[in-house]
């Protein structure tokens, strides 16, 4: 990545580390007196390949295929690092000069949760000190429509074990007389079976905030395809989608809560025997909006799962990862200006301002630090782009796209001088 920056053109260019983290490649061009500096953040570091008979090509090798680039990390999130780049290029090739100053940050630790960087941006808060944050790590609303992102969901994990005996036992000798752990884990997790909603744990929407009159009318102005959504999720047939009542996919995704159980564990069904099993544990992965607090959400969370377990087995709630708090903002002002403008020049169409159920921790945190700098964040991948998934893609056309987006938001910061928030 370092390479990469020098040959764009970026100037004290260095690999930075904060503890024991991985590398951070660091570049700037500090060229451009009394214009705003632009912090540009991407990562590196890619999800690790799963279900790997699903994949068409070989996902470590980068492959044009009708129109998309297919390959681990193409969508999430090397193409927003090379599209950055592209753009820095396009303008210290061709004019010599860029219109803003540009700080630039890739980072290699952001699919296991970016546990460094706020401390790394405390470190070398003097070195990053910038007017504007740039995030390419979000989604468009669909291919060839830009979005820009101004609400992102929080993240409360937690590890549920469950135990009941000392050891694995017959399940001959010992079957309906002891405890079985896995059944009895999956009792407790059922506990968070919505149906057509709300989440049944008690409490846990009271500090939800609700949407307001204008955020409904947005949600309701985007395409509601029924048939197209169920194709981007790739729902099979016959099944419904999880909503809760009459909320639509967007609101659901974007601003209620969610319960996912992203692991699960007892024993191997290509070890197992004929046993009782002794322990069991599961990974639950919350998501969290707008008012939730991550302190109560994971209490909500332990009492429900821990409350008269059946047969008494034992129950061991933990956090699992650092919860990270929700961010949202308000998508006005000259920063959100400029960038609606360069997205229209770059894709030729009115982008939309979307909320996202990702989560991307860092963001609130370091616009805090950059005392209340606007964070803009761009769209890059789309529904088919199946991030970390198999067959992970990236459109082509509207990598394209970002890239002139960018090169034009550089020239459209610059015009505003220092005026940017």
């Amino acid at each position: 990545t370092c390479e990469q920056m020098r040959k764009a053109g970026l100037q004290n260019v260095a690999v930075l580390r904060s503890g024991g983290s991985n590398p951070y490649s660091y570049g700037e061009w500090l060229g451009a007196p009394g214009k705003p500096t632009v912090f540009l953040y991407a990562h590196y570091d890619v999800q690790p390949i799963n279900f790997q008979e699903k994949w068409l090509s070989d996902p470590w090798r980068l492959t044009l295929r009708d129109g998309r680039l297919y390959g681990r990390g193409a969508a999430d999130d090397k193409g927003a690092v090379t599209a950055q780049l592209a753009a820095i290029a396009a303008w210290l090739k061709t004019k010599g000069e860029l219109p803003v100053n540009v700080k630039m940050v890739v980072e290699g630790e952001e699919e296991i949760g970016s546990q460094n960087l706020l401390g790394f941006f405390r470190e070398h808060k003097e070195r990053l000190q910038s007017d504007v944050i740039v995030v390419c790590d979000t989604e468009n609303i669909e291919t060839g429509w830009p979005s820009i992102t101004y609400s992102l969901r929080g993240i409360v994990a937690v590890l549920v074990e469950v135990e009941s005996a000392r050891l694995p036992v017959h399940s001959g000798m010992a079957g309906g007389a002891l405890a079985d752990a896995a059944l009895a884990l999956n009792v407790l997790l059922a506990r968070l079976y919505w149906g057509n909603g709300p989440l049944p744990i008690p409490h846990f929407y009271d500090k939800v905030r609700p949407l307001t009159q204008r955020e409904r009318d947005a949600i309701a102005s985007l395409p509601q395809d029924e048939t197209k959504l169920r194709e981007d999720f790739g729902l099979l047939p016959g099944v419904r989608f999880a909503l809760e009542g009459n909320t639509s996919v967007y609101e659901q995704t974007w601003r209620k809560p969610a319960v996912t159980i992203i692991a699960q564990e007892a024993s191997s069904i290509k070890g197992a025997s004929n046993q009782v099993l002794p322990s069991a544990r599961a990974i639950v992965s919350c998501r969290i909006v707008p008012d939730q607090e991550p302190k109560e959400v994971y209490e909500q969370l332990k009492t429900v799962l821990t409350a008269d377990p059946p047969w008494g087995v034992r129950v061991t709630v933990q956090e699992h990862g650092p919860p990270v708090k929700w961010w949202m903002t308000d998508p006005t002002g000259p920063a959100f200006e400029a960038a609606v403008e360069s997205m229209r020049q770059g894709f030729g169409r009115d982008p939309v301002s979307i909320g996202s159920g990702g989560t991307i921790g860092f963001v609130g945190p370091l616009a805090e630090l950059f005392g209340g700098a606007p964070a803009l964040l761009l769209g890059i991948e789309d529904p088919q782009s199946n991030a970390h998934a198999p067959n992970e893609s990236l459109h082509e056309g509207d990598w394209q796209n970002l890239m002139r987006s960018l090169t034009h938001l550089f020239a459209n910061l610059g015009q505003l001088a220092n005026k940017v928030k």
